[in-house]
């Protein structure tokens, strides 16, 4: 009897540690000990939520899978874009929904969960006999695992580096931009081997493995996270990043600085995400290249949308967020004007590496502007809503380009020309902006 209580005791020891590993906010008095006794390792989380995004960021290698796509399924580039816009488009609204969870359960089982939703839409879209099929395989049901991994990978990893917010940001998103890197010329070369649809199954199962192995190693991070050694330096008078402001989503939903941001996000996105589904279709048609050149081109771009996300994030933290936007606004609005005069491939990828670059740094950029804007107490959620921004993104930037190719015989020229004044009026509020955050405000 005595050894089945000692027996039952260390089971529970046991079971109790395991949870305050894995959700450590939920045991506010165990903070102390994870945070200075044993603190998880925070680098080993960033590497593991890197690998995760990687996998769903093979969403951006979708200009390679297009043309087979409309070839078997017999639709027009915007129909079939459409899938594409669907995925990204629902992903964001999913964001908000997995945030509230992971408060209350800590991000792992979410992601667990996300990526088996991943895998299985990329698996299924590997079946897919029509344009409804697509859209409700690798549109919706794929989007909604994006959204429920990236509401975890990204909130959780920038919580445990608030010395190096803006590095962390952008290295966790880099996963997520940097998957077509990998993706794109990988299922380039199966598609030539298999067609189309099996490669979709075979992605499909690897993206559930893949997943879950790294899954195994997140961990949430502990309330008021603070590396050994490290204070919190005190804001700057008059320094455009209020870190004192520690608000809700309902809190941020009623200051009128998130309407700029929101506003801000939106027009930065546009551009990266119509390149991004076009950019192998503009290659072949426009550049007249081959579709193993095409697929390069996509590569090289996810390259810089990869590079885009940790160089601007690092250089935003030295020389402050809204210098880093004004810049990325500017040089998207020239080379995106730019590609209207282009027709050979060499300056095509060069002006496309360019505005991807750019495409990057907003995404790796925004979730330490909303952290610095609105705390990071409940990042998770409110990152989550300012996301959706690129709902909305994803709906204007591939269908705009798509109508206006389909309107003018297969020119794009109209498109870029309006992207690049969108731009144009991102720095404008990206101005706005900063003036609004530079002033007192309400906690």
């Amino acid at each position: 009897m005595h050894h089945q209580i000692l027996y039952r005791a260390h089971i529970n020891h046991y079971i109790l540690h395991a949870a305050i590993d894995d959700h450590p906010s939920t045991f506010p008095s165990t903070k102390g000990n994870m945070t200075s006794e044993n603190p998880p390792n925070r680098w080993l989380i960033l590497f593991a939520s890197l690998i995760i995004n990687i996998c769903i960021g093979s969403i951006y290698a979708w200009s390679v899978f297009q043309k087979p796509l409309m070839d078997i399924l017999l639709t027009s580039a915007s129909d079939t874009a459409l899938a594409f816009s669907l995925s990204l488009g629902i992903a964001p609204i999913v964001m908000i929904i997995a945030g509230r969870i992971q408060d209350a359960i800590g991000p792992k089982p979410v992601i667990f969960a996300g990526g088996i939703i991943f895998g299985t839409a990329m698996a299924l879209t590997g079946f897919v006999t029509n344009l409804t099929m697509l859209y409700l395989t690798y549109g919706i049901l794929g989007g909604a695992g994006i959204g429920a991994i990236y509401a975890c990978t990204v909130a959780n990893t920038v919580k445990f580096f608030p010395d190096k917010r803006g590095l962390a940001a952008g290295l966790v998103v880099a996963g997520f931009g940097s998957g077509a890197v990998l993706f794109a010329p990988l299922s380039s070369w199966l598609i030539e081997q298999y067609t189309v649809l099996p490669v979709f199954k075979m992605l499909g199962v690897a993206f559930v493995a893949l997943i879950s192995l790294c899954a195994t190693q997140i961990r949430a991070a502990p309330v008021g996270f603070a590396p050994a050694g490290w204070t919190p330096p005190a804001p700057a008078s008059g320094s455009a990043t209020r870190v004192s402001i520690d608000k809700n989503w309902k809190g941020m939903l009623s200051d009128p600085l998130f309407f700029v941001l929101y506003g801000a996000y939106i027009l930065g996105s546009i551009s990266g995400l119509m390149f991004l589904a076009h950019a192998s279709p503009i290659a072949q048609e426009v550049i007249g290249v081959t579709p193993t050149v095409a697929a390069a081109a996509v590569g090289i771009m996810a390259l810089a949308n990869t590079g885009g996300r940790v160089f601007w994030g690092w250089v935003s933290d030295r020389i402050g967020r809204f210098n880093v936007l004004y810049v990325m606004f500017a040089i998207s609005a020239l080379l995106t004007m730019a590609l209207t005069q282009v027709t050979s491939y060499v300056p095509f990828v060069v002006a496309l590496t360019g505005v991807m670059l750019c495409f990057g740094g907003f995404m790796g950029c925004f979730p330490s502007i909303t952290a610095d804007a609105f705390g990071s107490r409940n990042l998770g959620m409110n990152y989550s809503i300012i996301f959706t921004a690129c709902s909305i993104s994803s709906l204007i930037g591939p269908r705009l380009a798509a109508r206006v190719k389909e309107m003018n015989d297969g020119d794009y020229t109209i498109a870029f020309i309006i992207v690049a004044c969108l731009s144009v009026l991102g720095i404008a509020l990206s101005f706005l902006a900063k003036r609004i955050i530079s002033q007192p405000r309400k906690p």
